[in-house]
């Protein structure tokens, strides 16, 4: 009994905890509320044990009272109680986890200790964020305890001597500092209460009335809980009026465990794109909420979803604000990312499918991240829940496995077009070859399917390829005459073209793709493609000098064969008739370098046309 020291360490430590450990003083009460739990969880177990402890009226409680006038708050539970040398160990020695020494107990007796969630030492000491003097009324629930007080001003001594409680438990009455009176208020409390300790199993009581909801529905079996609680949840956590569009209750047992309710919203929050959009997943650990954002826990292509997670087991730093990256972080991500995925792919492939439609719709350019971010099992997950719209599906956004299934006889690879140019991508002159084979190709045009494409090389077997690095396969077998000419009289175009415009293009050769269309700029294999380098650029990206294109020239053209006959004549004055070509091919993209170079070499063309017929 009497006046003691805390060791010089334990006198550091303290002033850490009460001025730079936590970010948010106003968590003394979800630490207070914490201990409260463990104390009614410790007696419960004991209980279990022994038949002699000291028993109380009514049910287990946590109640909370405050005085105004006094400036004080007191947090009271008829749990377990502390006794004299308890009271000295536990908190007279800082980040002496009483938790941590029973739950091992346990361990050893074969009990489960997965209900304890506080830690009387650090947690504890959080109350000297906001408050001058600390005094904590004990009574053990064994039998001849003493009561006992303690109190500490936060310096470098406490006081532990004989106390005046009656009733089993403990009371933690918190003198406020002048800068904290705000907190002994009723409404101020009940929001503390709500905010962080809503799920704690046993009653907060402030005023006599229950504040917390106490039901932690993720604990229990799907069966039991009816649809009102899980939209109310819903409602809870992601501030959304609406019901959710879908769910998915998670409860994993064995070595690794922890249970989770997690919602995809009917609509994207506006926020979504955005980079500091915050995940808004709760982490709970043993019904306490411990992360607001537990954005470590969930992938970021994920981010749209919403829900709790309670994982009795994780590693939190001392403050238990920050999760650590531990296998078991890393492993329970993995099971949440597999199994909200499935939960999706069984959406999918349900016959009316009309909740993924709605989900792909909103949030399917986010899921697509994923195909980059994902490298691990997930990725063919992922595949498999990817749409797009084709260049046959009329609008609608199917699968890689439809696209597969309508690929025409002869047709080896699976083809792609990758333009963010939505409003024009139907009638790129790229896909003429591939539209008079009837081959469908798909078509990709958010800016995230640049990534897509490099990240994914084949599907279910089948090769995929870009249309605008990819050679269609010829069949110069089945040319006729007329073909075989124009394409001898075109090579020497070529060749001349090609050292014409030396520098501005990488390659010019004959096209196997073009049937309507003079000309048509494709990308370089090996290099940045050009979608690729508009996205970039956009987004203020550093490109270099940018990758050269191919010119694809089309012999079966009007305008190549005659520039092809004046070439092989021996004609002059032609380059600014073959600079149209690529003229051309750079509008049919939305791109034109030098207009007033176009300008001059159309009109020479008009001018040449005049001439040709007759006019003066």
């Amino acid at each position: 009994m009497g006046s003691r020291r805390f060791k010089a360490d334990t006198r550091q430590i303290l002033n850490l905890v009460t001025h730079s450990l936590y970010s948010d003083r106003e968590i003394f009460l979800r630490e207070l509320i914490s201990n409260a739990s463990d104390a009614l969880d410790k007696v419960r177990f004991v209980g279990l044990q022994r038949d002699d402890l000291l028993s109380i009226e009514g049910d287990p409680t946590i109640s909370i009272s405050f005085d105004a006038d006094a400036k004080t708050i007191t947090i009271e539970d008829n749990g377990i109680g502390l006794t004299e040398d308890e009271a000295a160990e536990h908190l007279g020695t800082i980040a002496h986890s009483g938790t941590g020494a029973f739950a091992e107990a346990l361990k050893e007796k074969g009990e489960n200790p997965d209900a304890l969630i506080g830690q009387f030492g650090v947690g504890f000491y959080a109350s000297f964020m906001v408050a001058d003097e600390v005094t904590v009324e004990s009574l053990s629930a064994l039998p001849d305890a003493k009561p006992v007080c303690w109190t500490s001003d936060g310096g470098d001594k406490y006081t532990v001597k004989t106390g005046s409680r009656t009733v089993r438990g403990t009371s933690v009455t918190l003198k406020l500092r002048e800068n904290a009176t705000d907190f002994a208020d009723a409404d101020k409390l009940r929001g503390l209460v709500r905010q962080h300790s809503d799920f704690v199993p046993y009653p907060v009581k402030i005023e006599d009335e229950q504040v917390n909801r106490a039901r932690a529905i993720w604990s229990a079996s799907p069966s039991d809980v009816t649809e009102e609680e899980y939209t109310e949840l819903y409602k809870h956590v992601s501030m959304d009026w609406n019901e959710p569009l879908t769910r998915i209750h998670i409860r994993a047992e064995g070595t690794l465990q922890f249970n989770a309710v997690l919602f995809i919203p009917k609509n994207r929050p506006f926020q979504l794109d955005r980079l500091d959009f915050k995940l808004g997943v709760q982490l709970y650990q043993k019904g306490v909420k411990v992360l607001d954002h537990a954005e470590a826990i969930v992938p970021r292509f994920l981010r749209f979803v919403s829900g709790v997670i309670d994982a009795p087991d994780l590693d939190l730093n001392v403050s238990r604000e920050l999760l650590q990256q531990t296998p078991m972080v890393a492993a329970i991500r993995k099971q949440i990312t597999k199994k909200l995925l499935k939960h999706l792919a069984a959406e999918a492939k349900k016959e009316d499918h009309i909740t993924y439609d709605l989900f792909w719709g909103e949030f399917g350019h986010i899921l697509k991240e994923g195909i980059a971010e994902d490298a691990g099992n997930s990725k063919k997950l992922l595949t498999e829940l990817l749409r797009f719209e084709t260049t046959e599906s009329e609008g609608a956004q199917i699968s890689l496995a439809e696209i597969k299934e309508g690929m025409e006889e002869g047709q080896e690879d699976m083809w792609y077009f990758t333009s963010v140019d939505k409003d024009r991508i139907q009638a790129a002159p790229v896909l003429e070859g591939f539209k008079k084979r009837e081959w469908e190709v798909v078509l990709m045009t958010d800016p995230v399917d640049e990534w897509v494409a490099m990240s994914i090389s084949e599907f279910d077997g089948v090769n995929l390829k870009s249309v605008l690095t990819g050679d269609l396969p010829e069949d110069e077998a089945n040319d006729d005459e007329d073909t075989k000419k124009a394409k001898d009289e075109a090579r020497p175009l070529i060749t001349w073209m090609a050292e014409l415009l030396d520098g501005e293009v990488a390659e010019v050769r004959m096209s196997s793709r073009l049937t309507e269309s003079p000309s048509v700029l494709v990308d370089k294999a090996g290099g940045m493609g050009s979608n690729m380098e508009r996205i970039l650029k956009a987004a203020n990206q550093e490109v270099g000098p940018g990758a050269q294109r191919v010119l694809e020239i089309n012999p079966d053209h009007a305008l190549v064969q005659t520039l092809a006959k004046l070439n092989n004549d021996g004609a002059t004055g032609l380059e600014p008739f073959a600079r149209l070509l690529l003229d051309h091919a750079c509008i049919a993209e939305g791109k034109l370098d030098d207009p007033k170079g176009f300008a001059s070499r159309l009109q020479s063309l008009m001018e040449k046309a005049a001439e040709s017929m007759g006019a003066s």
